[in-house]
């Protein structure tokens, strides 16, 4: 999970680049960059940190243009601390810059289909490296000095014959504009919008429409899946859709929990698929627990709020606030290692007492991952005083890796892998848990969009849609996400090649 951003202005576009970004922090807290294009000179920066930290001022002064794109990192392997930060950038052919989100299932294949047919190095281990080379080699094929849609079109659609996996990109070519596309799956989001200015129109594409909204563009639609957006430098739109078979089915684990609220994805709000989560994981309270005596629901900030406060009004418990949240402290489900998940909880949360003494409590949360958080506040919500400590996650119980870039990692790290919901119940401490059902979490999304008959749900069923994982694959995942290589370090982080990167 990352987040990536692209703006084609008709003034300099630094700031808006950096306010996108800082909204779409939530999808990435390990690294950020933004690279410019001024006529045929880029300009880039990027490190470790968050938005805020890693471009000051001294470095928007010199991201000159009125084009550019900006990438929001989270690793999903190896170490937190890699410097493999985007975008990144090859130099043949024009000059291109692209800014990933996904994971690519194929990439060993394609990393050594790289060297040895078409004669490219890749100096990191990142995928997106991989994708830039892939297409920037497709485009070369070409074979012509200048270039026009048909050419970037044709490049693309080579990209989906060739790559495996989920991803969004957005790629900057030199002295022609911007492109944006998505794999035939549409795994992971993308939209696009435009707005008028004094010079003309302007384009903009981000996985979030919220980043959209700040900078007051209007929503178009999103990117579809196997689809090519392209703003070129003249101000003209080009969409065109370059994969064969096409089939939406979009990653539902956005909905849940990796999306801001306010944001529109696949035309469905966000808010409101909560809220339906909310409603119908009351509705199979009712059903399955008649008998319940809850006193009050308490979310667990911030994700869970709006299914739980539509939980509350359906089951008619009062609702209150029980937690106190640390906006200083990353998200846990993104921190790398289980070590520093675990002490970061405390750290991020604090019980109001008043709320939990004598009483019996359900807390509600998106979704159950390692256990760690869930254990943690069922342990604090105890010594707040509560009496009984039910729980209730709006997503079904999470046993499998995700491969599409979400770091849920081995199964054998997942609390729900290999036990039932009452063994997952007792591993947390909880005196009863609740899972959405998947058929119900499903129908929570699809009535924002009644098109959406498909999803990507494989972290709960195991199904994969891209159709080409298997065993071995899911063995070398694990160890690459393992806990203990995130903990051991990267030799790598030094390694990192930067252009005209500011300091």
């Amino acid at each position: 999970m990352c987040g990536i951003i692209g703006i084609a202005g008709r003034s300099p576009v630094n700031q808006s680049l950096f306010d996108g970004l800082t909204v779409l922090q939530h999808r990435g807290q390990d690294a950020a960059g933004i690279v410019t294009c001024d006529h045929s000179r880029l300009f880039l920066r990027k490190d470790n940190g968050l938005v805020r930290d890693v471009i000051r001022t001294r470095h928007m002064r010199h991201l000159n243009g009125d084009i550019g794109i900006g990438h929001v990192r989270y690793p999903t392997a190896g170490s937190a601390d890699s410097a493999e930060a985007q975008p990144f950038y090859v130099n043949s052919p024009f000059g291109i810059i692209l800014a990933h989100n996904g994971n690519l299932t194929n990439a060993a294949q394609l990393k050594d289909e790289l060297f040895r047919s078409d004669l490219r190095h890749i100096n990191t281990r990142s995928d997106s490296e991989i994708l830039l080379n892939v297409f920037a080699h497709e485009l070369q094929q070409r074979s012509r000095l200048s270039l026009d849609a048909e050419d970037i079109f044709a490049a693309v659609a080579a990209v989906h014959r060739r790559v495996r996996g989920a991803y969004a990109a957005i790629a900057l070519i030199v002295g022609f504009g911007l492109v944006a596309f998505r794999d035939p799956y549409g795994i992971r989001p993308l939209v696009f919008g435009r707005r008028e200015s004094e010079d003309g129109v302007e384009y903009m594409a981000a996985s979030e429409s919220v980043a959209l909204d700040v900078l007051d563009f209007q929503r178009i639609r999103d990117v579809a899946p196997g689809e090519a957006v392209l703003f070129d430098l003249d101000g003209r739109l080009h969409t065109r859709q370059c994969a064969e078979r096409p089939i939406y089915a979009p990653c539902i684990f956005e909905f849940v929990y990796l999306a801001r609220p306010d944001s529109i994805m696949d035309q469905v709000s966000v808010h409101k698929a909560r809220l339906r989560m909310g409603e119908y994981l009351a509705e199979k309270i009712l059903r399955v627990w008649p008998e319940q005596d809850i006193d009050v629901v308490i979310p667990i900030p911030d994700t869970s709020r709006t299914a739980a406060l539509q939980m509350a009004s359906t089951l008619g418990i009062k609702y209150r606030e029980g937690f106190i949240k640390n906006r200083y402290i990353a998200r846990t489900f993104i921190m790398p290692g289980q070590k520093t998940r675990k002490k970061s909880v405390r750290q991020k949360l604090n019980a109001i007492d008043l709320e939990f003494r004598g009483k019996n409590v359900l807390l509600v949360d998106d979704s159950i991952v390692r256990g760690t958080t869930s254990g943690e506040i069922i342990r604090m919500a105890r010594d707040a005083g509560a009496r009984r400590v039910y729980f209730a996650s709006a997503a079904p119980p999470v046993r499998y890796p995700n491969v599409y870039g979400i770091d849920m990692p081995a199964a054998h790290e997942l609390i729900a892998y290999g036990r039932s919901e009452d063994e997952v119940a007792r591993a947390i401490g909880a005196d009863r848990l609740i899972f959405q059902d998947l058929a119900d979490l499903e129908e929570a999304v699809r009535r924002g969009n009644p098109a959406l008959q498909r999803f990507d749900t494989s972290c709960f069923t195991g199904e994969y849609v891209t159709g080409d994982i298997d065993q071995p694959y899911l063995d070398c995942l694990a160890r690459e996400r393992a806990d203990s290589v995130k903990n051991a370090g990267d030799s790598m982080d030094n390694a990192i090649i930067d252009l005209h990167n500011n300091d």
